[in-house]
């Protein structure tokens, strides 16, 4: 009889905790409702009612080009309070004896090895705008690419033409068929610049061959930092921060760019071992590091070349002459005259009708 009532007992607890969670449940439930009742806006008179907005995300959706707009304008004030902070660590540390001593030492010019050339010569002015005008289009897709908007048409290759696979051509935007052309010019413009460089002797200009180059580049920075430039001669040579910065984007952030691109662009296997070895968004990460790498120096040498001795700078790249500033200045007004005609011709419907030459377009 004890066991019964024990067992008799433990079942009406049970129910009575049931019933006690259930009246708790639906407790709970009708204050949901009456605060939804509370928080829904009411029905318009004589129209239907108001739709509540959508859970887990605002009333309107923020405008694209608002938020561009206030990315650039932070990424601004970012860059302007650090070159604010740049100059003035710069001027406090200049006033150092030990600086100034460093600095007198090192003037920041590396002498030029025996037999390099001086001057810079017309086919390195062309291969400049070249130069200039891939990357102001391939940057501009790549940041169409990135945008995930819905391209305006896509392209496929024709499998009857020169080129063909066992496989069927992939469909890619006109965006990204745009940006791979741009890709294969830029590299045979590269290959060209290459073999002329080597083969004229204007290699020694760029690529460092004396370990003084280092304290000659740390002079030169500081004297950047503290607004007091070094005297530059384009003509003759540049100095040390400029000679590794243009060794660095001509022989690392090229090959890191074309060697990336290779392996996120359609040639590349779909399938095999390849792959796991070389992983797609390690690839990627490193190609839009590259992209932001370039975006920084054009920032910084079109700027230094414009605050420090432009008729000179222009002179010696676009007139490829020691002293034809005016010259210099007519020819790059053109050059910008050139690429904002090229960005405008660039539209998608010119797009698609040279596209529609190359394969099909949808």
């Amino acid at each position: 009889m004890g066991e019964r009532n024990r067992s008799a007992n433990f079942v009406t607890k049970r129910r009575r905790a049931r019933r006690f969670d259930a009246s708790q449940r639906r407790s709970v439930s009708s204050l949901r409702a009456e605060s939804d009742r509370r928080t829904l806006p009411r029905a318009r008179r004589g129209g239907s009612p108001v739709s509540a907005p959508a859970p887990g995300g605002p009333a309107t959706a923020v405008d694209p080009r608002k938020r561009a707009v206030r990315l650039g304008i932070r990424w601004v004030l970012a860059i302007v309070g650090g070159l604010v902070i740049v100059f003035a660590l710069g001027i406090l540390v200049r006033r150092i004896p030990a600086v100034e001593a460093f600095i007198a030492d090192w003037s920041g010019f590396v002498p030029l090895p025996a037999g390099a050339p001086l001057g810079i010569p017309a086919w390195l002015s062309w291969q400049h705008f070249l130069n200039s005008l891939f990357l102001l289009l391939i940057v501009r897709t790549a940041f169409q690419i990135k945008s995930r908007k819905r391209p305006p048409a896509f392209w496929t290759r024709d499998n009857d033409g020169p080129i063909r696979t066992k496989r069927p051509p992939r469909r890619l935007s006109i965006h990204v068929w745009f940006h791979l052309s741009l890709d294969a010019l830029w590299v045979l413009n590269g290959i060209v610049f290459a073999v002329l460089l080597f083969a004229t002797g204007q290699w020694m200009r760029i690529v460092p061959t004396d370990w003084s180059v280092i304290p000659h580049a740390l002079s030169a920075f500081l004297q950047y930092a503290s607004l007091q430039w070094p005297t530059e001669d384009p003509w003759l040579s540049y100095n040390a921060l400029q000679l590794l910065s243009y060794f660095g984007v001509v022989f690392i952030l090229a090959p890191l760019a074309v060697l990336t691109g290779l392996r996120l662009s359609s040639v590349w296997p779909q399938e095999g071992r390849w792959n796991r070895w070389f992983s797609e968004s390690l690839f990627r990460k490193v190609h839009v590091l590259v992209l932001w790498g370039f975006l920084v120096f054009v920032v910084l040498h079109v700027g230094l070349v414009l605050l420090n001795g432009p008729l000179a700078n222009l002179s010696a790249m676009y007139a490829a002459q020691e002293d034809a500033p005016w010259l210099g200045v007519g020819l790059f007004v053109l050059s910008l005259a050139a690429l904002a005609g090229a960005w405008l011709l660039a539209s998608p419907d010119r797009l698609k009708k040279v596209a529609a030459r190359f394969g099909k377009v949808r």
